[in-house]
């Protein structure tokens, strides 16, 4: 066993084994603060896929979290106010259902990804960037005009949606949820990057030049990682909103963005459990610093500044010493 692996094994202990102590110890609020972690840990996760596998430095990630946040907001209001989303003679009703939820997420932030993946992947560097961080800006701009859906002051849901055999409002039962799908959502990124697809898609990291000389597309590779980080995205995203029972512009914000890419910078760009420990540590400094000065960010900053300077692989790349990657 690596020390990578040791590392990523304590990490997976830490998420059972700390919200399985504050239920015993009649503790919600501390698994909802882990609920938040796990979650904020699956947008990183699908921010890494594009980052880390694919060299895609994206500022408009923020958008997928905000559909996927609004889809469960849309969904969840038309539902427990018993009124139709569309009144034609194919009658589209809102839902209190987990999975229909989840489901719409991914597919309305899969598509978002497509549009916004096509037209900025034309571009790259800086201008690859600003595109994602515009595109994110539309949306938080639509947001805010959208009164249907309470426009700047947000959207709340007053009953947490279903999952079948499970009670939602428990804390516990909510974060095993959460927990299970971050399990997955980091085996399918661990797969992805051993597979062929991420073999070719490391290649054209690397070099497209040279990935297009042997008959790869660096584009159609790059924009099936974007998909799919859009779509990891957007499920963490409707998560969110069903964690807090509210949605609100916010989430499209460029902020919200940038915290998704300080989660993988934090724990380590490529790094499996990166997004992890950068969700994790971003929690636990917002939760004691927080009460210390309401400027705790500037900790964070000088935390973000040391790591960029002097571990570059991260927190785990720190631990776990120079190799690694997707293990």
């Amino acid at each position: 066993m690596t020390r990578e692996h040791l590392v990523n094994t304590v990490m997976v202990l830490g998420l059972i084994l700390v919200p399985l102590w504050a239920w015993l110890a009649g503790e919600p609020f501390i698994i909802t603060l882990a609920t938040r972690a796990a979650i904020l840990a699956l947008a990183g996760v699908g921010l890494n896929i594009a980052l880390g596998l694919g060299g895609l430095v994206s500022l408009g990630h923020a958008a997928f979290f905000g559909i996927g946040g609004y889809a469960m907001g849309v969904l969840a209001s038309h539902a427990q106010s018993y009124r139709p989303i569309l009144e034609t003679p194919f009658l589209i009703e809102g839902t209190k259902s987990m999975p229909v939820i989840w489901g719409v997420a991914v597919l309305a932030a899969g598509l978002a990804a497509v549009l916004i993946g096509a037209l900025s992947l034309r571009t790259a560097g800086v201008y690859f960037i600003m595109i994602t961080l515009a595109f994110g800006q539309m949306f938080y701009f639509f947001a805010v005009s959208w009164p249907a859906y309470g426009g700047d002051d947000g959207l709340s849901i007053y009953v947490r949606n279903g999952f079948p055999g499970l009670n939602t409002l428990d804390p516990i039962q909510f974060y095993s949820l959460v927990f299970v799908i971050l399990m997955l959502a980091l085996a399918f990124s661990a797969r992805l990057a051993r597979s062929p697809f991420g073999l070719a898609l490391n290649a054209a990291r690397q070099s497209a030049t040279r990935a297009a000389t042997v008959g790869l597309s660096p584009y159609r590779l790059r924009l099936v990682a974007f998909v799919f980080s859009g779509m990891i995205t957007g499920l963490a995203g409707a998560l969110y909103a069903d964690l807090n029972r509210f949605v609100s512009p916010s989430m499209f914000s460029w902020q919200t963005s940038g915290e998704i890419m300080i989660f993988v910078i934090l724990g380590g760009v490529a790094r499996l459990f990166g997004p992890v420990v950068g969700a994790v540590l971003f929690i636990v400094l917002e939760r004691l610093l927080g009460g210390l000065s309401e400027f705790w960010h500037i900790y964070l900053g000088l935390l973000l500044l040391g790591i960029v300077l002097f571990a570059r692989g991260g927190i785990i790349g720190l631990l776990a010493g120079r190799g690694g990657g997707h293990d």
